[in-house]
């Protein structure tokens, strides 16, 4: 049986590694509301830019590069993941995923790319020697379009370029505090872009194929910002439950240890108590 110095110890150290995880739990729950608010003020500008894609892309018969599938030769991975640990299985989630798939679809490297946002994906792929052209790390809690347009606009370029032929896109997607679910999308070529409401009739000005030139690059990467945003919120909600967790083991840890501390300091006790009887016993 441990002493009861080391049961102390233990017991002084696990409160303190439960404060900690307390504070994480605060923090990230304050993290998740400002998160989930920008995800959603986000949400009417996606709605309205899909509806005026939908309009000219559904209303006309003008064609565009980002609109039409060609041969696959290559393919792009954009896969969305956190900077930091201790947020449970947010990162290795979407990063097995987004393995099993590359792994399922191409026999070597020369057959895919990979665009990695955030530190934990981006040294995933990397030390398994996977492809990784592009990357971006160090985005902060208040994510701005500006801080990821040269990924965004990069990713796109890409494939007008023809470094790939198709785009698919990895990340989580935040349902609740308690759920977020990997999701895969594929993000380019364009297909299947439906209106959210009614579609409304626009007069265009010059023409629409001038239009979809600068709207359809605007849109995609729009897309990536908006699983972005997503991805940021699920992230601070995965973290708040992994702490959550944490400091409640923490606490069921501490329980034991002050019951196995109590015990063998009672045992220490009756040791002495029964020295002492014999002590006195063996004087008279």
């Amino acid at each position: 049986m441990a002493s009861l110095r080391d049961i102390k110890s233990r017991i002084t150290s696990t409160k303190k590694t439960s404060q900690i995880t307390k504070a994480m739990e605060m923090v990230s729950a304050a993290k998740l509301n400002r998160a989930e608010n920008n995800a959603k003020a986000f949400g009417p500008y996606m709605d309205k830019i899909q509806e005026v894609v939908a309009s000219i892309a559904n209303g006309t018969s003008v064609s565009h590069p980002m609109l039409e599938s060609r041969p696959v030769k290559r393919t792009g991975y954009l896969v969305i993941t956190s900077d930091r640990g201790l947020a449970g299985a947010f990162n290795s989630s979407v990063l097995r995923a987004a393995f099993q798939a590359i792994q399922k679809r191409h026999k070597s490297n020369d057959e895919f790319v990979i665009i990695a946002i955030g530190r934990m994906g981006r040294d995933f792929f990397k030390k398994r020697g996977m492809n990784v052209i592009s990357e971006i790390t160090g985005i902060g809690d208040e994510t701005s379009f500006a801080s990821i347009k040269d990924i965004a606009s990069g990713a796109v370029n890409m494939y007008a370029d023809g470094s790939y032929d198709e785009l698919y896109m990895y990340y989580n997607h935040f349902v609740s505090a308690i759920q977020q679910d990997v999701t895969e999308k594929k993000l380019l070529p364009l297909s299947g872009i439906t209106p959210t409401s009614k579609l409304t009739s626009y007069e265009f000005e010059p023409d629409e194929e001038e239009i979809l030139e600068v709207l359809l690059p605007q849109y995609a990467e729009s897309l990536i910002y908006g699983a972005l945003l997503d991805s940021k919120a699920s992230e601070h909600a995965a973290r708040m439950t992994a702490m959550k967790n944490a400091t409640d083991n923490a606490k069921e840890l501490i329980d034991s240890l002050t019951l196995s501390y109590n015990r063998a300091r009672q045992a220490a006790i009756t040791q002495e108590i029964t020295e002492i009887v014999g002590g006195a016993a063996a004087l008279e």
